[in-house]
C-alpha cells in the first residue's frame, strides 16, 4: 500500500474546492510548493495549476487534485493540510511533523 505524502482535512476541501469553482478555468488542480523565504527559510506556496509536469507527486482527495512539487515532497512528507477561519484572519495551515521550528510570526519554518 501506498503512503499518501498529505493530508487533507474537509475544511481545507471544502476550500479549495470553492477556488477551484470560483477561478473561472479548467484547472490540473492545486500545486503544493516550497520557497525559500521568510526569517526561517522554508514558505509554502499554494497555485493553480494549468497542467501537470512530469514529476509533479499527485494527490486525489474527493475529487480535488493536488500537485506537490518535486522539491517540496521531502519536506512534506506525513503534512496534514487544515484552513482555518478565525475572526482576524483565515487561511491554510500547515501541521508538518518534520519541521524543527517556525519563525515568530508562523510564516516559514525550517527543517
Amino acid at each position: 500500500m501506498r503512503t499518501v505524502p498529505i493530508q487533507v482535512t474537509e475544511a481545507a476541501l471544502l476550500r479549495l474546492r470553492a477556488l477551484l469553482d470560483q477561478r473561472g478555468k479548467e484547472s490540473a488542480g492545486i500545486r503544493i510548493s516550497i520557497r525559500t523565504k521568510g526569517c526561517s527559510g522554508l514558505s509554502y506556496t499554494l497555485e493553480y495549476a494549468d497542467e501537470k509536469t512530469a514529476f509533479d507527486e499527485m494527490v486525489e482527495v474527493e475529487g480535488i487534485t493536488l500537485l506537490i512539487d518535486p522539491k517540496a515532497i521531502m519536506f512534506i512528507l506525513g503534512t496534514e493540510m487544515d484552513f482555518v477561519e478565525e475572526k482576524m484572519q483565515s487561511g491554510f495551515v500547515f501541521k508538518n511533523p518534520n519541521e524543527k521550528g517556525r519563525c515568530g510570526c508562523g510564516k516559514s519554518f525550517h527543517v
